[in-house]
């Protein structure tokens, strides 16, 4: 059975390229582009896909933005094509959801191998439902969080939050990145605002509210 992958870039000289090579090398691959963040998402909404290439710099919308957006409501694995290689930007892609980056100009061959790995993964990986970090559990479909088996209702920011800390055990997110994974980047108010909701999050979850740490100068991690 084919996958399907979808690249975002509005480059025609990069699009072209990858096109004429994976046509070339991975005929099982069928490509479809978009050449700015806003058709990649019309697209993403219309059709599924098994992988997205993924490029920052995006006119209409930023990858960066189309990234939060895509992480919301799926998981498909996603690779971002960027000249932007600073330590800071590929901290804030991982941080976003990204699966891997290849850093402009990049070895096609490279590319394909990162490509046939992720679709590997993901159609060999058994899906599921369940989060777990030590003695807290979330059922992603249904939304719901359970602490030492039991049942603990969450107020939807706080749920977003304890999810994305829970995507990268001992992974220290920024305030930033949870502010705009959670509330969205057209927010603009003070990244504190982070702060009383991991406060109340601990609060709701009692003991195992512990396993929220701070870290200094970031931001916050959970740990089993």
């Amino acid at each position: 059975m084919n996958s399907r992958i979808l690249m975002v870039e509005d480059d025609p000289k990069i699009r072209e390229g990858i096109l004429d090579y994976f046509s070339g090398k991975a005929p099982e691959y069928e490509m479809d582009t978009a050449t700015d963040g806003r058709q990649g998402m019309e697209k993403i909404e219309e059709n599924v896909y098994d992988l997205i290439l993924l490029d920052v710099m995006l006119p209409e919308m930023s990858g960066f933005e189309l990234m939060l957006r895509i992480r919301r409501t799926m998981d498909v694995p996603v690779i971002f094509m960027t000249a932007r290689i600073g330590e800071d930007d590929r901290l804030y892609g991982y941080e976003l959801g990204c699966d891997d980056y290849v850093c402009k100009p990049f070895s096609l061959a490279e590319l394909l191998a990162k490509v046939n790995a992720l679709i590997r993964r993901s159609k060999g990986a058994v899906l599921d439902d369940v989060m777990r970090c030590g003695d807290i559990e979330i059922h992603k479909r249904a939304l719901t969080v359970k602490v030492c088996g039991e049942p603990v209702e969450l107020p939807p920011k706080e749920l977003a939050i304890l999810m994305i800390l829970m995507e990268k055990p001992g992974w220290a997110f920024s305030r930033n990145t949870l502010l705009d994974r959670a509330w969205g980047m057209d927010y603009y108010g003070n990244d504190r605002v982070v702060d009383n909701h991991v406060k109340k999050l601990r609060q709701s979850l009692g003991a195992a509210g512990r396993q929220i740490k701070t870290v200094f100068t970031k931001g916050y991690k959970i740990v089993e």
